[in-house]
């Protein structure tokens, strides 16, 4: 699912994490770097300084990866590595605290589901946006799906939204308010078509003008209730305006017609 309005704190905790785990590979590096001059200073053999600096790097890498692979110390180095060793646990300790858990929030979950949703939406073509979810929606995305076409749910309703995700279709969730950027983000300008089976005239009214405003080639299926809102909505952009009361009417007389004629 797709949200308009995506919670901030989602996307500050992502920054947060990443700055709080710049820090701690900062820390752990200053640790190698600490390591490797410490115990290349306090070698006191013979070798040749680059074969100390090696060794010194060599062990400095073990004890920050805790692989325990060690060369021999003297006493001088003992000392020391005991200082590194307390060094290392005391960072990787501030590391695990300060980046468990911190991406695990349902926020940051909306956040990379919509990033996911964002890159589903950048390809997405040749689909079927239906608009909202109520009852006769569903039934309408359900026979599409059962066609084979693919469906977009748009929804204002956070219930409905979450019962079409768990249905498995796509989804885009927003508000009245930000209505408009939920069609803009419909990609409405590469879709088939769009079902509008709302119940509120008004709303329809609304959503079919800037649907065809966004893409004036889109075939837009929407309910109208009567000869005025049919011309409105034509006017505004519908293809096909279906009144389903008269459907549902037509459909009764068609029973008792049909069973009529049967008698006859």
């Amino acid at each position: 699912m797709y949200r308009i309005e995506e919670p901030r704190l989602g996307g500050l905790r992502i920054k947060e994490w990443r700055r709080r785990a710049h820090l701690a590979v900062g820390l752990l590096f200053l640790v190698l770097l600490g390591s490797t001059l410490g115990i290349g200073l306090l070698d006191h053999s013979d070798a040749p300084l680059t074969t100390k600096m090696f060794t010194a790097f060599w062990d400095a890498v073990n004890l920050v990866t805790t692989l325990g692979d060690f060369s021999d110390f003297n006493s001088d180095q003992k000392v020391f590595m005991l200082v590194a060793i307390l060094a290392t646990m005391v960072v990787a300790g501030y590391a695990l605290r300060q980046l468990t858990g911190m991406l695990s929030g349902d926020d940051v979950m909306v956040f990379w589901e919509n990033r996911a949703m964002e890159h589903k939406l950048e390809t997405l073509s040749n689909h079927v946006a239906v608009c909202p979810f109520g009852l006769v929606g569903q039934l309408v995305a359900a026979r599409l799906r059962d066609a084979g076409v693919t469906v977009l749910v748009l929804e204002a309703d956070v219930k409905r939204a979450e019962k079409a995700s768990g249905l498995g279709y796509m989804v885009i969730l927003g508000d009245q308010n930000s209505f408009d950027d939920v069609l803009e983000r419909a990609r409405l300008d590469t879709a088939s078509a769009l079902f509008v089976t709302g119940d509120d005239p008004n709303s329809n009214l609304e959503i079919t003008l800037v649907a065809h405003t966004l893409n004036s080639g889109l075939q837009i299926v929407v309910s109208g209730e009567n000869d005025l809102r049919r011309m409105l909505l034509q006017r505004a952009g519908a293809s096909t305006v279906i009144d389903q009361n008269d459907i549902v009417a037509h459909a009764m007389v068609g029973q008792i017609n049909a069973r009529r004629a049967q008698q006859t």
